[in-house]
């Protein structure tokens, strides 16, 4: 069975005359009546009675209905990707870390919301691995996180390194650690840390490094938003390491103090013992980069978000 069959036994059906049905198609009268006739032997029943008007048999009343829905539903389909290639999509969902949500990401999103008014914006924070699953299953559009090759590397994703950010140290004022200028790692690992929980970037890289180092990584508590790690750290001797996008704050509260990290002094290479970073990358998928709305904001974000970040983070 054929959409053109039933379109044809719906002209038909519709106007009561061959004649009528080929001109309302746009066909000859001969066509019609053969898409007819193969509509009927596939079948096995006549859909009409062939006369002065075309009139419906008793199977063709009772089929009228469904080829109706069908013709509908083939409508419905053909017209909602249509919208969707031309950029008319209801809604745009991006899963993003928190601290681009709360520093970078708005002049992106604000430029978007000019540009495509009609679309609505859904921004999400998630930790990086939980966002990247999240991007794989098709609940969100894009991701904006820190890097994870094993999450990210298959052929259907897109991925845009959009800049490298230093990862520090945020302890209390006080903190026995604050006289160093670079705190040293076997010194870190003398103190209980506030980690991230499951499932963000951040406690995966901060776990790899002491191990890879040998080092005891003594995690006594997990939280997920920076505010909540500027809170415990500020009235304890637990420290935690953060990005510098997500100390910000920490900067300007006098009860906290941020350190860096020394480098390893058995290493003159900062190849074999490179500065602890971040890699903040943009990433979606093949397919929804040709959706124009989509498109935009992948752009948008290339264009606006990593200038302003770098500024930040030379500030």
């Amino acid at each position: 069975m054929r959409l053109e069959q039933l379109q044809a036994f719906l002209a038909v059906a519709e106007t009561g005359s061959f004649q009528k049905a080929a001109q309302r198609c746009g066909l000859t009268q001969s066509t019609i009546s053969r898409q007819i006739q193969s509509l009927e032997t596939e079948l096995e029943i006549s859909l009409f009675h062939r006369g002065a008007q075309a009139t419906l048999t008793l199977g063709g009343d009772r089929f009228l209905p469904r080829a109706r829905k069908i013709c509908q539903e083939w409508q419905n389909a053909t017209q909602e990707l249509t919208d969707l290639r031309t950029g008319k999509q209801p809604e745009l969902c991006v899963a993003a870390i928190h601290a681009l949500c709360a520093y970078h990401l708005p002049p992106v999103l604000q430029q978007f919301c000019q540009d495509y008014p009609e679309v609505q914006l859904r921004i999400t924070a998630l930790g990086s691995d939980r966002a990247l699953k999240v991007l794989k299953d098709g609940l969100v559009d894009v991701a904006i996180v820190m890097h994870n090759r094993f999450l990210s590397n298959s052929p259907e994703m897109v991925v845009k390194v959009l800049y490298d950010e230093p990862i520090k140290v945020l302890m209390a004022a006080n903190h026995p650690l604050a006289h160093f200028e670079a705190v040293p790692w076997e010194e870190l690992a003398q103190y209980p840390q506030v980690v991230y929980k499951d499932g963000y970037g951040m406690q995966r890289i901060v776990q790899e490094q002491f191990t890879r180092r040998g080092l005891n990584f003594r995690s006594a508590l997990e939280l997920n938003t920076p505010d909540a790690f500027r809170g415990v750290v500020r009235q304890s001797e637990m420290i935690t390491l953060l990005a510098e996008s997500e100390l910000v704050e920490a900067y300007a509260d006098p009860t906290l103090t941020v350190r860096a990290i020394a480098a390893d002094p058995n290493s003159s290479d900062t190849l074999t013992d490179p500065p602890l970073t971040r890699r903040i990358v943009l990433v979606t998928t093949r397919d929804r980069l040709e959706i124009p709305p989509i498109q935009h904001f992948h752009n948008l974000v290339l264009k606006l978000l990593v200038p302003q970040a770098g500024v930040a983070l030379q500030g």
